[in-house]
This record gives C-alpha cells, sequence and structure tokens, in this order.
C-alpha cells in the first residue's frame, strides 16, 4: 500500500497527536504515526479510499494540512503562540495589579471584567475549540482542562458582577492568569522540544543546495540551477547530489554523514555526497543520484521513520494519557462536592480548589515522556555517524548481553591484497581473467578486491554467471565448461588444503586457489576490549576457514568462534546464541542477511551490501566499529532517560492532583507549575544530546 506522507500544523501537545491518530485509525488507515514534535503525519489507506476526504476531515478537526510537494506557509505573527501570550499578557498584568496597588478603578467588578473578557475569549477560541475538536474524536486533551477551569472562573465571576454580589465573588484575574500561563507553558514547551528535533532539521537544510552547470558557451559563463548530469564544485561550496569525481580533487567535509571530524580526500572515481562541503580544492562530477534517491535522503527518511516509531513504553504512556483527562474531570468534581458539602466550605472555595485541581494536571507529560528522549538519542546517534531504525531498537540496546562479529569486511578491513595463487591447465593470464570474470558480478569485499587488483586482465565471456549464496560464484563458458569460485566449502570434497582465501573449480574439479591478505580495523581490539570490558560476550560467526577465524580471534581476545558457517548455518548459529540472551550481531554480506535479520539487533557497516543493509537494524555510516559501543551507550542512556521522564511525569500528577485537591495551591500557582512541568522534561531530554554516555 501507498503511504502518504504530510504535515498537521496546528497541534501543540501529545494528545492532539492522539485525536488526529485517533481519527486515523476510524477512518480505516493503516500503520498511522502522527508526532506532534515535528507535525509530521504519515499513514496507509486502504484500497478505494478517498485521501482527499481524509485530509479534509483532518482540516475539519481544527489543524492545516500541508502535502510534501507543497511549499511550507508562513504561519502570520497573530496565529502564533507568542501573539496570544503577549497579547493576553497586555490585559492580565494591570488585572493583577488590584492586587498590590490599592487604586479604586482597579477594585471595580466592570473594569475587571473589560480587561479579562479578551483574555478569556481568545483562550476558549483557542483551548476550548481545541478541547471540543479532541472531544469529538474520544480523546480529551488537556485544553479541555484549562477550558474548564478558566470558565467555571469567569463565569462565576460574571455571576456575582451581574447580581452584585462583591469581591468574594470576583475571581477574574484567575481566568485571564490562567490562560496567560498556559500559552506561556505552551510556548516554552514548543521551543524546547523542537530543541530535541535539531538533527533532523539540520541534515534536512543540507539538502536545499543548488549547482553550477557546466556550459560550453563561448563566454564560458556558469548558470545557477539544479542540474542532472555534470557540476563544477569549488571551494567552499556545498556538493549538490550523490556523484562521481571524474576530473580533480578536493578535501571534503562529511561530518554531517558519517560524525567524522576530520575531512577526508577525494580524488578522480571517488564518490561524493549530496550535502557535504567541499572546503578545499575543485572538482567536476557526474551526477549519480537526485531527490529522493540521495544517500541524504535515505538517511532522513530512516531517521524521521525512527523518530515516528514508538517504543511499548510509549505505547504504555499513551493508553493511560487517554483515560487520564477524564479522570481528572472526575478528581475535580469530587474535590468541588467534597470541600463544599463534607468540609463545609464557600461555594467560592470549594470552586477554586476544584479549578486548581483541573488546571495544574498535566496529561501532555506523560505523552511528551519518551518521544522527547527518543528523538534526542535518535539525532545524536545521527550526528555521530550511527542510523537506528527504529525506536525500538534503541530502546533493545540496554538488553544486548552477546554480540556476534563477522570476520571478512567487519574485523578486518575487506581491502584485501592478492599473495600467492596456483592454477592448473591454464595460462597465468587466463586463471587471471577467469576469477576477474566471475567476481565482477559480486559485492562481497573479497570479490572487490580481486576485481580492483585484476581488472587489467581482461574478460573471459562467461555465460549465466549468478551468485550462489554462501558458497560463491557459479557460471559457464562458451564451450559449455562451468567454472566455480568461492571459499573452502565450495572445494571440500576436492582438496583438504582450508588455508586458501578462495578456490576455483571448472567442471568440479580443482583449478586453482588465491591466497588475499586481510588486515583488522585499526579500533576492532579495542572494540571488542571495550564490549567484553561492559561484560558483553563478543562471538566471531564466519563462513571463512577455522585458520583464519582462529588466527583474528586469536589477535582480539575472542573465545568463541563459529567458522566455515554456510547462512543457513549462521541463522541455526543465532538461534542458538539468541537462547543464552539478547544478541546484537554485526555483518556486511549477502550471507550475514538471514543472521542480521534474526538477531535482536542487527548492525551493517555503510560499505556492506545493500541486503545486509536493508536486513539490519543499525548502520555505521563511517564504516567504523567505534560507533558500535557509543550505540549501545545511546540506547541505555535513552532508556535512562526516558524512565526519568516519565517518572516525573507519574510522580507530578501524582502528587500535584492531591496537593491541588486538599487546597495547598491557588489555581493561578496550579497553572504556573503545570506551565513548567512538559518543560522540564524536554530540557531532561536535551541533556541526553550532551551528557557522557561511556
Amino acid at each position: 500500500m501507498e503511504t502518504i506522507h504530510c504535515k498537521v500544523i496546528g497541534m501543540h501537545c501529545t494528545n492532539c497527536a492522539l485525536s488526529v491518530s485517533k481519527y486515523l485509525e476510524n477512518k480505516g488507515m493503516a500503520d498511522v504515526n502522527v508526532s506532534f514534535a515535528t507535525d509530521e503525519v504519515s499513514f496507509q489507506p486502504p484500497t478505494g479510499a478517498d485521501v482527499g476526504e481524509v485530509l479534509k476531515g483532518i482540516h475539519g478537526l481544527g489543524y492545516t494540512v500541508q502535502m510534501p510537494d507543497e511549499e511550507a506557509r508562513a504561519i502570520p505573527f497573530w496565529q502564533t503562540l507568542s501573539f496570544k501570550a503577549i497579547f493576553c499578557a497586555i490585559f492580565t498584568l494591570p488585572l493583577l495589579l488590584h492586587m498590590w496597588l490599592p487604586w479604586p478603578a482597579l477594585q471595580q467588578p466592570l473594569v475587571q471584567l473589560a480587561l479579562s473578557t479578551p483574555v478569556y475569549v481568545m483562550g476558549l477560541w483557542y483551548f476550548g475549540r481545541s478541547g471540543v475538536r479532541s472531544l469529538r474524536n474520544g480523546v480529551a486533551n488537556m485544553d479541555v482542562l484549562v477550558a474548564l477551569g478558566a470558565t467555571a472562573a469567569y463565569g462565576y465571576s460574571l455571576y456575582g458582577t451581574i447580581f452584585q454580589l462583591g469581591h468574594d465573588y470576583l475571581f477574574y484575574e484567575t481566568a485571564a492568569s490562567i490562560i496567560l500561563l498556559v500559552f506561556v507553558g505552551n510556548l516554552l514547551e514548543e521551543r524546547t522540544v523542537k530543541q530535541t528535533t535539531t538533527a533532523i532539521t539540520s541534515l534536512v537544510q543540507l539538502q536545499k543546495t543548488s549547482a553550477r552547470l557546466l556550459t560550453t558557451g563561448e563566454d564560458g559563463r556558469e548558470e545557477i540551477q539544479e542540474v542532472d548530469n555534470q557540476v563544477l564544485i569549488n571551494t567552499g561550496d556545498k556538493v549538490p547530489m550523490d556523484g562521481t569525481i571524474y576530473w580533480g580533487q578536493a578535501t571534503i567535509n562529511e561530518a554531517m554523514i558519517n560524525g567524522e571530524s576530520e575531512p577526508v580526500q577525494r580524488k578522480e572515481k571517488d564518490k561524493v555526497i549530496g550535502g557535504t562541503i567541499l572546503e578545499s580544492g575543485t572538482v567536476k562530477v557526474f551526477i549519480t543520484a537526485t531527490g529522493k534517491n540521495t544517500v541524504l535522503s535515505y538517511i532522513i527518511e530512516l531517521v524521521r521513520q525512527a523518530q515516528h516509531n514508538k517504543p511499548p513504553m510509549q505505547k504504555l504512556a499513551d493508553r493511560i494519557s487517554a483515560i487520564f483527562v477524564p479522570l481528572v474531570l472526575g478528581i475535580a468534581l469530587f474535590t468541588f462536592l467534597a470541600w463544599l458539602f463534607i468540609g463545609h466550605t464557600p461555594l467560592q472555595t470549594a470552586m477554586m480548589r476544584a479549578i486548581a485541581v483541573l488546571v495544574i494536571a498535566c496529561p501532555c507529560a506523560m505523552g511528551l515522556a519518551t518521544p522527547a528522549a527518543v528523538m534526542v538519542g535518535l539525532g545524536r546517534a545521527a550526528r555521530h555517524g550511527i542510523l537506528i531504525k527504529g525506536a525500538h531498537t534503541l530502546e533493545a540496546f540496554k538488553d544486548i548481553r552477546q554480540v556476534v562479529f563477522d570476520k571478512t569486511g567487519t574485523l578486518t578491513t575487506g581491502k584485501l591484497q592478492i599473495g600467492e595463487y596456483y592454477f592448473e591447465d591454464m595460462d597465468d593470464h587466463t586463471f587471471r581473467a577467469t576469477v576477474y570474470s566471475l567476481e565482477k558480478f559480486s559485492s562481497h569485499p573479497i570479490a572487490r578486491s580481486v576485481v580492483n587488483a585484476w581488472k587489467g586482465a581482461g574478460d573471459v565471456g562467461l555465460l549465466q554467471v549468478r551468485e550462489v549464496k554462501g558458497l560463491g560464484m557459479r557460471a559457464k563458458d562458451k564451450a559449455g565448461n562451468v567454472w566455480q569460485l568461492g571459499a573452502y566449502a565450495l572445494a571440500n570434497l576436492v582438496t583438504n588444503d582450508d588455508t586458501h582465501s578462495i578456490y576455483l573449480l571448472k567442471n568440479g574439479q580443482l583449478a586453482g586457489w588465491v591466497n588475499l591478505a586481510d588486515e583488522l580495523r585499526p579500533n576492532a581490539a579495542q572494540v571488542v576490549k571495550t564490549l567484553q570490558d561492559k561484560g558483553i560476550r563478543t562471538i566471531l560467526l564466519s563462513g571463512d576457514t577455522a585458520y583464519k577465524c582462529n588466527a583474528i580471534a586469536q589477535q582480539l581476545g575472542i573465545t568463541e568462534v563459529y567458522a566455515a558457517q554456510m547462512p543457513a548455518q549462521k541463522l541455526q548459529r543465532m538461534d542458538e546464541i539468541l537462547q543464552r540472551g539478547p544478541t546484537a550481531m554485526i555483518g556486511d554480506g549477502i550471507n550475514d542477511a538471514p543472521a542480521l535479520a534474526k538477531a535482536t539487533i542487527g548492525i551493517s557497516l555503510s560499505d556492506a551490501t545493500q541486503v545486509a543493509m536493508q536486513s539490519a537494524n543499525v548502520v555505521l555510516l563511517k564504516n567504523d566499529l567505534a560507533g558500535l559501543p557509543l550505540a549501545l551507550g545511546l540506547g541505555k542512556h535513552t532508556y535512562l532517560t526516558i524512565k526519568q521522564n516519565l517518572f516525573w511525569a507519574f510522580a507530578y500528577n501524582v502528587i500535584a492532583i492531591p496537593i491541588a485537591a486538599l487546597g495547598f495551591l491557588n489555581p493561578i500557582l496550579a497553572a504556573g507549575v503545570m506551565a513548567i512541568s512538559d518543560v522540564v522534561l524536554a530540557i531532561n531530554s536535551i541533556r541526553l544530546r550532551y551528557k557522557n554516555i561511556g
């Protein structure tokens, strides 16, 4: 099914997002994701559904729908929270002066009515409409509580003014202060919550660029426009789109893509990524990918999807938020009746304590606790070159007790050097050309190394070339001979010598072999040691020979080794390993894909095969194992931040509501406390961006 993506402007709390989500689910939409922090909504309509009518329905709820192909519409200042807060402050602050200044005019009921009415109308138009919309969708939001509290204070005061019942009935400043303080709180919340999404915003900004078209006119003039062919990029320019350098060399800052602070050297035939900065040099580039096909677009889309994904803790908080407002309404009603009939307090006292209960309750805190932390955690991971595909993956990192490594291209660089090689019944050129002709169709690190080394040997023109997962390459030549090339598992029936890297078979008989020298990744030993120091078991699971696997494991201090494993065997081993506890696996080849998908968390390097990257839950964009301990640490600390946020959200409401019900808070103070409760959660989440997670 097609997935519809759009922005919904006007959601100002998590219960607003729940209202939109419930509306879409009631309309039969599937896979609904709504984020109040980013204003983004996605869903899958069923076959035959009228998407236009569904979007009109969202608009009818009081929100503005903006499709991806539409230009962002500037919101008029008078519609912003800033304007509403300023407008209400202009009338509310003079209204509060009568409590400190003995000016007779400020004590007059009609003056207080005149000052409070514009504030009340503004609040009722904003909070009242939002509350009614939420009730229509069956998910009462916080605005229901605010509107009821302000209306009770304003209506009681208006009743006292009309019937001239005296100052004991005047609570206009309470109604106005509640509305002002909630507007200020929403404004602070909006600004602090948006800080949790700065990583994705920064990535999106990188896409906004233009390229200089190379022209061949007589004047050599350059025109600024987006192109999809050849571009010239000079010092200080932003690389417009993904491409390959065909002339020149340059130093490029790829920090926003791979998290690496040091710029990298790029020369002819090297790839460049759209959004990176050319710090020095000049290059001419063939554009190879534009728009949604670029690496940056892929990263942005995955980060967005991950931020929308809800971990189990968030789903629990959403269920509680959905019943929270009715519960608070019941507590407020009980408070009013208890003080009036059991406590024998005056009517205005009982009402003020019920209003305090209404305005101090904060259902948004529980809805905001998890997404705020998840967005910061995923954003920090993206800035450090760790692409995590789901919030549930980030949460799962906290439980990982075992890490399984593939060998070639994972623990080793995969940039192999060809050493000794042997062949039978053919000359040197034919052997190298045959091996090259087979390996050029494979994306395995060994194959790439052989192709780079022997690409000058020529092509023997093989037919029906295909890759057999876990075994290697298979093809026929024009004479009908069957050629096979792969690891020892392919040749174990024709030789007992398992010390070579790849074997060439002709019609089922050994025709030659090649030795390749690999080297450990520079930080592989440190990463393995770091994991072991944290009490995490490290395991080597590879399709390579036992001889080579044991040699690598000995260098790294890995004691559990499974060598010469076919894809099906890797999957079986992963089943056995998972029975001992949650496990992460990191690999890069086609034969790793099933095990990566089976693992609790599958991790791939950025130069892995596409099937491995798609099977993995995490991609290390820097192609560096050093991101693995950081990912584990981020998962642990994000989960810790979520627990802190949820503790605050629950503790705040469990403590604050009874305090208000017992009469220890007046409505104005209660509104002020409520206004900062969400801000505390957002600030605590933003701490995750900077804290030491080692």
